[in-house]
């Protein structure tokens, strides 16, 4: 095991620091959403080929987490391009200052390589075992999994085409998926992670892998993904409206509009 753990670590240090380097050269931090992905496709990658042979799952988990990375690389790549840096990271880079380049390199590339390697925890316990044959629980993990990407994705496509709309400027999305929850893609994306849990069970040790979905979910509900995007909209009447009749994360029906007494 340790030698998994250490392989993907040393791929991931070496990956993410590729990624600072180029976004030091563009002056552009945020090209790290759009390596995010591909990281856990590297770690996938790396984790199959380092034993010898492969059982049904080790293709399977890893068929899923490249086919989740290669959609969300492509989705963040088109949603960014021509947009200069993200307002994150801009505000990070202002408020640093001559600190910008060593507090970058630890603070968004090697901090999400942490993350990365965490969240990726039972992509290598899978990897590594030599259990065979697919359970039940690879089934209704894969079920899980398919339901969060499809919330994910085609939340992210419903989102795009709305904005595209010249009407849609300056306004909230409140259809499709976004009736019923206002972040379907993190839904999604905390989803997925969980059927992958469900699959790394069906192996030894598999339930430690839970730190997992439990990081990603914790950081899409508290940290880079929900609160931080919803406080872009302080003070909007139109979000506050909303968010007063539509669930935060989980998908529900819409609340109905109070009447006046």
């Amino acid at each position: 095991m340790l030698c998994f753990v250490v392989v993907a670590a040393g791929a991931v240090f070496i990956y993410m620091t590729a990624v600072f380097l180029v976004a030091l050269l563009k002056k552009d931090n945020s090209i790290v959403d759009v390596a995010w992905g591909p990281g856990f496709i590297l770690v996938a990658l790396v984790t199959f080929f380092l034993r010898p042979g492969f059982e049904a799952r080790h293709l399977l988990i890893s068929v899923l987490v490249i086919v989740w990375g290669v959609r969300l690389a492509t989705h963040v790549y088109l949603r960014n391009r021509g947009r200069g840096e993200d307002f994150r990271y801009a505000k990070w880079r202002k408020d640093w200052g001559r600190w910008v380049i060593p507090r970058s390199f630890l603070q968004v590339f090697m901090l999400q390589g942490v993350f990365l390697l965490i969240i990726s925890f039972p992509i290598v316990l899978v990897n590594r075992s030599s259990e065979s044959g697919l359970t039940p629980l690879d089934a209704l993990g894969g079920l899980l999994w398919l339901t969060g990407f499809l919330f994910e994705a085609v939340g992210d496509y419903q989102l795009k085409v709305f904005k595209q709309k010249p009407e849609s400027k300056g306004r909230i999305m409140t259809s499709g998926l976004w009736k019923y929850t206002r972040h379907p893609n993190y839904f999604g994306e905390a989803g997925l992670w969980w059927g992958i849990w469900l699959v790394a069970l069906t192996v030894p040790g598999g339930w430690a892998a839970i730190i997992s979905p439990l990081t990603i979910s914790f950081l899409l509900l508290r940290v880079s993904g929900v609160t931080m995007l919803e406080k872009k909209y302080a003070g909007n009447e139109e979000f506050a409206t909303y968010a007063r009749r539509t669930s935060p994360f989980f998908p529900w029906f819409p609340k109905k509009p109070k009447k006046n007494s």
